[in-house]
């Protein structure tokens, strides 16, 4: 009972001394006021503009939304007809290529690991709608994917591959064969409230070609439209096809660039033939995008921290410059009892700052990028709520490892040069594309910063060539284990603090 009186007693002392020196009230109040602030200054400076050909408004500024609510590439050549009730569509695949172009260049081969071409089933051909696909890709074999986010692998890799997707309500099932005598079961995906007459046949997508060149100090970049050809013959369609002849789509249709390659279909004698460009899948943030996520409006976020570690080293080294240490351990003998006090002190103080700051920064930022015209990439409540507190935890960890870096060495310039060249400087290094790929992972993942991953808010699709980098807001560990690994330095940095204060005289 006594002991939880003398920490009582001991927490109350911090907290007095902690709201009593203005210097760190300001300090935690100018954090706050950097995290709003920052934040709304990078909105308000953000700024896009888009025009198409010949003066016209540009399309695909704000992409169109998956039936989970995700913004979607959906745009491929489709060759369909309309498909009522249950039944039925066979194919067999017995080519698959791709070209790209660029600019004036002649076409080369550029057939992309996600090229695909296959057979669909899609609720309409209004880009967003419902789909289930199964496809032969360019690198990845044959591939049951659906509504945008769903892939499951299949077991064939080459040409000719036999493809079937039956439907049944609202369940699809798809098999794959290598002689269209043996079926082998790929999947089964639902598409609830598919409608009893879709749109259903074959189709061709290539994403674009790009070619990402990274060095010390800087990265770069060139994107080119590619054309997939996808060639199809033994054709079977099961049910009822009421239109009985094929009709040609480019879905999601932008009208593009001028080099863009030329798409569409043909009927051969035995077969048909699609040519597309485009890609149906989640749209990744990136750098050059237009969408906005909820960490990014937090973005001033690791400019906060530098005052939180500032005012947590001092917490602790002011003590010693100003010989108070001996008043503080003379009222409360158990110097761990003293340490105790204090992390747990600042660490309540700034994650309550933080999150204020947080709470009042979201809405606001996102009130200005919404006015700009900015698309919002949408995130559940609970992975809002877990960036929001999340990233006031860093804080909070981080002004108690401050603090025990300031307990080591009693100096408070030491302390927060420590502490920000092991937080700040990877982190900003990483983001600001100072270093590759490779290094800026290596950094977060050893180093304190790793904790930055609890900010991240969107997921990496295996079905998605990407950049997958951090300065595009992708961590190389998940948001727990990079916060995890800010823990454990906080934990060992405690460990030693405790025991320089107990054996060190004051």
């Amino acid at each position: 009972m006594s002991g939880r009186d003398g920490f009582g007693q001991a927490l109350h002392a911090e907290w007095t001394k902690l709201r009593t020196v203005r210097g760190w009230v300001f300090g935690l109040v100018a954090a706050a006021l950097v995290i709003v602030l920052m934040g709304l200054f990078a909105a308000a400076a953000s700024n896009f503009s888009c025009s198409g050909p010949d003066g016209k408004p540009c399309a695909g500024s704000t992409p169109p939304l998956g039936p989970g609510g995700e913004p979607v590439v959906d745009n491929f050549s489709f060759a369909h007809q309309a498909f009522t009730g249950d039944g039925s569509i066979t194919a067999r695949v017995t080519s698959l290529t791709a070209v790209s172009a660029a600019d004036d260049q002649a076409p080369v081969e550029a057939t992309q690991p996600w090229t695909k071409g296959g057979v669909i089933i899609k609720e309409s051909t209004t880009p967003g709608s419902p789909y289930a696909a199964l496809t032969l890709t360019g690198g990845h074999g044959v591939r049951l994917q659906h509504n945008f986010t769903g892939d499951i692998a299949g077991t064939l890799r080459a040409t000719p591959s036999w493809l079937r997707l039956t439907r049944s309500g609202d369940t699809i099932t798809g098999h794959e064969s290598a002689d269209g005598a043996t079926w082998h079961l790929v999947g089964t995906v639902t598409l609830p409230g598919l409608p009893s007459t879709v749109r259903a046949g074959l189709f061709a997508a290539s994403p674009h070609h790009e070619v990402v060149t990274e060095s010390f100090a800087s990265t770069s970049g060139m994107s080119y439209p590619t054309r997939a050809t996808a060639e199809f013959d033994r054709i079977d369609l099961e049910g009822t096809w009421p239109d009985r002849e094929w009709t040609g789509d480019d879905v999601g249709d932008l009208g593009g660039p001028v080099d863009r390659p030329e798409v569409g279909f043909e009927e051969t004698g035995d077969g048909v033939t699609v040519r597309g460009s485009g890609n149906i899948a989640p749209v990744v943030a990136g750098r050059g995008g237009l969408g906005r996520t909820v960490e990014g409006r937090l973005v001033g976020a690791f400019a906060g921290l530098i005052a939180v570690i500032v005012v947590a080293a001092t917490f602790m080294t002011s003590e010693y410059r100003r010989g108070l240490i001996r008043t503080s351990l003379a009222a409360s003998p158990r110097r761990g009892r003293v340490l105790a006090a204090k992390s747990v002190v600042i660490a309540a103080v700034t994650f309550v700052t933080a999150l204020a700051a947080a709470l009042i920064t979201t809405p606001l930022v996102r009130a200005v990028e919404v006015g700009k015209g900015f698309f919002e990439y949408p995130v559940p409540t609970a992975t809002e709520v877990r960036v929001i507190v999340g990233t006031a935890a860093l804080l909070a960890v981080a002004a108690v490892l401050s603090l025990a870096v300031g307990t080591v060495l009693r100096r408070s310039a030491g302390a927060v040069t420590v502490v920000i060249v092991a937080i700040v400087l990877p982190y900003i290094l990483a983001i600001a594309s100072v270093l590759p790929t490779g290094p800026s992972d290596w950094l977060l993942r050893v180093t304190p910063a790793a904790a930055f991953a609890v900010q991240q808010s969107l997921p990496e699709y295996a079905q998605v060539t990407a950049d997958y980098s951090p300065a595009d807001g992708y961590f190389p560990l998940s948001p727990l284990g990079g916060f995890a690994v800010l823990c454990g330095y906080t934990a060992v940095a405690l460990g030693v603090a405790f025991s320089v204060l107990r054996r060190r005289d004051a």
